[in-house]
């Protein structure tokens, strides 16, 4: 299940930002300074209960209300989509070359630094005995 609405994305960009698990007044406070139309606490609520049932976050009871808090961090998150965007594709090759080309090469280094670095071998004590 994916992140839907603007209101989820919303909330989710606010508990991204948090350092720590935030009540749902924190939450309001945070999306609504920077909306045109504030949110209706019941509206937020009912949105935040949705993304624990849908898996993507995690409520803690702090006396007489909840804290909420991501599963994952933002980073995991946009990785899964990824890699769930490209799971749906039979031929990945070409996918991965569109992207490659569009983004930014800055990201396109990093990705590639990052390709060098998982695909570099490991080295074990039984390959160090070999070169003895």
């Amino acid at each position: 299940m994916a992140i839907a609405g603007p209101l989820e994305r919303v909330i989710m960009e606010a508990l991204w930002d948090a350092d720590e698990p935030l009540l749902l007044r924190a939450v309001m406070e945070r999306i609504n300074a920077g909306a045109g139309k504030p949110s209706a606490y019941t509206t937020v609520q009912t949105v935040a209960d949705r993304l624990v049932q849908k898996g993507f976050l995690v409520r803690t009871p702090d006396r007489n209300a909840f804290r909420y808090a991501p599963t994952r961090s933002r980073e995991e998150h946009v990785a899964e989509i990824m890699v769930d965007a490209l799971a749906g594709v039979s031929d990945r090759g070409p996918a991965l070359a569109r992207f490659a080309q569009t983004i930014d090469p800055q990201d396109a280094h990093r990705l590639l630094l990052e390709l060098a670095q998982r695909s570099r071998p490991l080295r074990s004590s039984s390959a160090g005995d070999r070169e003895r």
